[in-house]
């Protein structure tokens, strides 16, 4: 019962008493405000990491790409969105903004599930790849400014990659 709650309150089931549950319908009105959402909070976390990321938490994400790398090689999509999952979560505990990256992870568990919609696109997981590279590169620099324009267009080709999918 907890967990059905769980979806339910995370807007990925409806309840219909003695009916029985349903997984609600993927809408693309509902990607384009989680998208709008992350936009948002991902940005002003982005910006955060990138001034009080620690050395720790910069060799966590560098090892992220270096085994994101190896599931590419691979084609292992499911890693590859467990690592992202992983990337994005270690990004937004670097904000050192606890409220905040309870908000991102939620924001991004419900981003997964749009995930498997974009996987068709030839070296969409290369892609990905670069532009966390980019991010990496830009919160290893403590570059708030360039952070934020990696975050944007990662979040865009997100976006851009859903709509042409859908």
């Amino acid at each position: 019962h907890q967990a059905i709650d769980r979806l339910m309150l995370e807007g990925m089931v409806d309840v219909m008493p003695r009916k029985g549950v349903i997984v609600k319908p993927v809408s693309l009105d509902e990607i384009m405000q989680i998208i709008d959402v992350r936009m948002i909070n991902e940005i002003h976390g982005i910006r955060l990491a990138a001034e009080r990321a620690e050395q720790d938490e910069i060799r966590h994400l560098s090892d992220i790409l270096v085994r994101a790398a190896q599931w590419i090689e691979a084609r292992n999509s499911e890693q590859l969105m467990l690592l992202d999952r992983e990337f994005h979560n270690v990004l937004a505990l670097a904000s050192k903004n606890h409220v905040l990256a309870d908000t991102l992870s939620k924001l991004h568990d419900r981003s997964l599930r749009f995930w498997f919609i974009s996987l068709n696109r030839p070296g969409h997981h290369a892609h990905v790849h670069e532009q966390h590279e980019a991010i990496l590169a830009a919160i290893r620099d403590h570059d708030a400014d360039g952070a934020e324009a990696a975050m944007r267009s990662h979040i865009d080709e997100f976006r851009n990659n859903l709509t042409r999918s859908i």
